[in-house]
């Protein structure tokens, strides 16, 4: 077993407060209600809950978890971390079934608490990908069958042709633009049509930028805004000429897509923004780029502020 997972704060509830406080207040405590820095003091007593602070300019009471994804939550602060990590260092993601094994509980509760966790692993998407004459693949795929109430909702929102409504795609499509040695930026659309595609490039593909693309015909007349428009003919044969390639960015999905059939199996539609995310997240933080396991959950774990999620807008948030 690794020696990391015999850490202090993944097994003991005041260690587990204190690691998360020192990621998240630096500079010490701050007051949730009043926004003071460093003048609180911590609240001790066997009757006192962990991680318990009082602040002396409003005399409020709070915790790290107020205004974070563990607002609310009655899952231990290590049971949380456990679950950071697993999900941080799981390559192809971990099933909710395996969280509930691991730790108990409910399958309410291990759901609820890995989408929280995928919350915190959102980025925000900031800044282009690219720049500077890098070179960024795009490519789209379509994964997951649409079906049910989702089905009937995408239908009604479909423009009349004739008579008649549009066909109903058969399957869910996913843009995926991937930095050569960078970050990763997925979107899931309703439809990969060339306008949507090339909004798409146009709003997260910084303008000096190499684009690398198959022959799809959504692509065409994309060299108008980018420094260079590269294509890799897949229909005769051709995957690498050159530094002409989509291999990087067809690695991605095959990893995300391996994770969702073998791991997940199931998602919801209005799920699957969420688990981009999360393939995102372990993407950005990898390896490669030098970031290991222990330094991948801490990168999750400052990404819990101010990402409130309850339970039924989970449920219920398109």
């Amino acid at each position: 077993m690794k020696s990391e997972l015999n850490a202090p704060h993944l097994h003991n509830e005041e260690a587990a407060f204190a690691y998360v406080e020192a990621r998240l207040w630096p500079n010490g405590p701050v007051c949730p209600k009043c926004g003071t820095v460093g003048r609180a003091g911590r609240l001790r007593g066997e009757s006192v809950r962990p991680g318990l602070w009082k602040c002396y300019a409003c005399r409020k009471q709070f915790t790290v978890r107020v205004g974070t994804i563990f607002e609310s939550s009655h899952v231990p602060m290590h049971i949380w971390l456990q679950a950071f990590y697993l999900m941080a260092s799981s390559k192809k993601g971990i099933s909710t079934r395996q969280l509930q094994r691991t730790f108990g509980g409910s399958m309410k509760t291990a759901w609820f608490l890995s989408h929280r966790i995928r919350e915190a692993m959102k980025d925000g998407g900031t800044g282009p990908l690219g720049g500077g004459g890098s070179i960024v693949e795009a490519d789209e795929t379509y994964f997951g069958s649409v079906g049910g109430p989702e089905a009937k909702a995408r239908l009604a929102s479909l423009p009349v042709v004739g008579k008649r409504k549009r066909s109903i795609p058969a399957k869910r499509a996913v843009v995926s633009l991937v930095e050569r040695g960078g970050r990763a930026r997925t979107f899931h659309v309703g439809n990969a049509s060339k306008e949507v595609v090339q909004g798409i490039l146009r709003l997260n593909v910084a303008p000096d930028s190499v684009l690398n693309t198959d022959e799809s015909r959504i692509y065409g007349g994309v060299i108008e805004h980018f420094a260079d428009h590269q294509t890799i003919r897949h229909i005769s044969g051709e995957y690498v000429r050159g530094d002409v390639t989509t291999n990087t960015v067809e690695g991605f999905f095959s990893v995300f897509k391996r994770g969702m059939r073998g791991i997940y199996q199931h998602c919801g539609e209005r799920h699957l923004h969420r688990y981009l995310a999360e393939f995102d997240f372990r993407y950005n933080h990898r390896v490669a780029l030098g970031i290991g396991d222990v330094a991948r959950a801490d990168h999750a774990l400052r990404g819990i502020v101010g990402k409130r999620l309850t339970y039924q807008t989970a449920r219920g948030q398109a």
